[in-house]
């Protein structure tokens, strides 16, 4: 899963726009419709993507160029499966900063706000984005008997006669899965560790055949590998009329060993803080698997659905159920993004909307941890219903994502308040407590299209109720540490219960009632506008940037 957060393959046009001779009628108006858009785009910091490649092997220096060309394949379809013909949008364009803007959005739908058109003439944005017929129903999908329409890797299409069918992706993209299968296998055939070397010739077929299990498998027994790459059909955010459909992505990394040596202690802990969790029996049952693991990386290319609108610094894979339960995950901390993230952005909230007394807990190593645990969280509470509805994926559809998140971030919190008290992590509620807070004002501003945004809106609305936070006469806030955690254990209970439940009315509710942003807090994120505060960060990126 990702928490929001990726990037940019993208170069961002400035439109200059000068004083000078007197400007027609038709130009003036081109510039008052540019303007709008010019700000959104400085929504985005650009910040280079790098790391130290010296600590490379000769064959992994190699291997680099083959995974990022395998990822911009990625890239080609999950600009499909998000909008359709790219070229054919791209080249309608005249101006820069707009192709700039589409590129970022992969597509005319601004995705940290709501996903709004922004071009004119442009509709609202499908709920199944490209991934289903623009008129299809939702009676017309249940009542279609079709063997793999709920799969992760099937299209549904018109035949010829107007009725639904499945197209599987490796059927649909037979092309461009055949160049990046080659592209793995070569990079199978250079790698040093074995177990790499396993993961990407299992890689390279699953792209042709659509099984990601034995692949998966593999990803999570890999100990000792200095690169990586997550690539494939992976999340279903863009799916947001079921949450059926997997879109693709693509993560090229160079392991962290100093960082991932100081993390590799605390995946031992999930069976014990599974039994904790304040919650009933029933709803914590599932035993996560012992196998988890904790890395540290710099990400060095983002592809697909990674890289559309707000970036993830944080990943925790595969999604698979069975291999969770099996193996657990792999939470890969992406740290030169989660800095830049950091100093650009919330460093510069934290100045604006936490109270002064309170800034000087906001540190980057609480902010480290707070991602840390939110992606180990993902492994604990429930994966299956209590109430015989299947996987909470399935039974939740379209707000599976949104709650997802949320449990996450909020048992994540429980996590770090339960390791404090044993002794194990360094640091004080006040710091992990005050960042997270100040994160919560960061995410929110990636907007209801986002499953990020939705669930720190939920948040926000459920700790104001408890009280978690207090709103001072110079507009800042001070966190209330003690009704933090009281608020913290209450929404853990709610979420888990919905879960396990698989209440899909009931999240329904949750997200109407408190997945809004209200008006003090409209007024809040304002003031991060007035400021120049960058709303999120894309990068230069891609082999010449890393020397390569």
């Amino acid at each position: 899963m990702k928490y929001i957060s990726y990037f940019f393959s993208t170069m961002i046009a400035v439109l200059a726009i000068s004083c000078g001779p007197q400007k027609s009628e038709s130009q003036s108006e081109e510039i008052m419709e540019e303007n709008p858009l010019q700000a959104r785009l400085d929504d985005y910091k650009k910040v280079r993507l790098t790391t130290d490649i010296s600590v490379l092997s000769d064959s992994e220096k190699q291997m680099i160029p083959k995974l990022i060309g395998a990822a911009k394949i990625m890239d080609e379809l999950f600009w499909y499966e998000s909008y359709g013909d790219k070229d054919e949008l791209l080249s309608s364009i005249d101006n820069e900063v707009t192709k700039a803007f589409v590129k970022i959005n992969y597509g005319p739908w601004d995705r940290l706000n709501d996903n709004k058109p922004f071009m004119e003439g442009v509709g609202e944005k499908p709920l199944g984005a490209n991934f289903y017929p623009t008129d299809m129903t939702k009676e017309e999908f249940e009542a279609a008997d079709l063997e793999g329409k709920k799969s992760l890797y099937t299209f549904l299409r018109r035949d010829d006669e107007g009725n639904l069918k499945v197209i599987p992706y490796n059927e649909m993209f037979a092309s461009q899965v055949q160049r990046a299968s080659a592209l793995l296998s070569e990079c199978a055939d250079l790698a040093e560790d074995e177990g790499l070397k396993k993961y990407l010739s299992l890689r390279a077929d699953a792209l042709l055949t659509d099984d990601y299990q034995p692949s998966d498998m593999a990803w999570m027994d890999m100990k000792t590998n200095g690169i990586d790459v997550v690539i494939g059909p992976i999340e279903n955010y863009e799916d947001k009329l079921y949450n059926y459909k997997a879109a693709h992505e693509a993560y090229v990394l160079v392991k962290d060993k100093v960082w991932s040596d100081k993390l590799s202690k605390y995946a031992a802990f999930l069976p014990e803080l599974q039994k904790g969790l304040p919650v009933a029996d029933e709803y914590k049952a599932e035993k996560p698997g012992s196998d988890a693991d904790l890395n540290a990386y710099d990400v060095v290319y983002y592809a697909g659905d990674c890289n559309s609108g707000s970036k993830t610094i944080a990943i925790n894979l595969p999604n698979d159920e069975e291999v969770q339960l099996a193996k657990g995950s792999r939470r890969l901390q992406l740290k030169n993004a989660m800095r830049a993230k950091f100093d650009e952005i919330l460093v510069p909230i934290s100045k604006v909307l936490i109270t002064p007394e309170q800034q000087r807990y906001i540190t980057f190593d609480a902010f480290f941890a707070n991602t840390m645990f939110h992606e180990v969280a993902h492994g604990l509470g429930i994966k299956n219903t209590i109430t015989g509805k299947g996987p909470v994926r399935r039974a939740l559809q379209a707000h599976s994502s949104a709650l997802e998140e949320g449990k996450a971030d909020i048992l994540g919190l429980y996590m770090i308040t339960q390791l404090l008290e044993k002794g194990e992590l360094e640091g004080s509620n006040e710091s992990y407590y005050t960042t997270f807070m100040a994160s919560i004002f960061r995410s929110v501003r990636f907007g209801a299209a986002s499953a990020h945004g939705k669930a720190n809106m939920i948040r926000f609305n459920f700790f104001k109720e408890f009280g978690a936070f207090n709103k001072n006469e110079d507009g800042t806030y001070s966190v209330d540490f003690a009704k933090m955690q009281e608020a913290m254990n209450a929404l853990s209970a709610k979420i888990l219960t919905l879960q396990g439940d698989g209440d899909y009315d009931g999240v329904d509710a949750l997200v109407k009632e408190k997945g809004v942003i209200g008006t003090d807090l409209r007024a809040d994120l304002n003031k991060l506008e007035e400021k120049d505060i960058p709303v999120d960060i894309v990068f230069d990126q891609g082999v010449e940037v890393l020397g390569l």
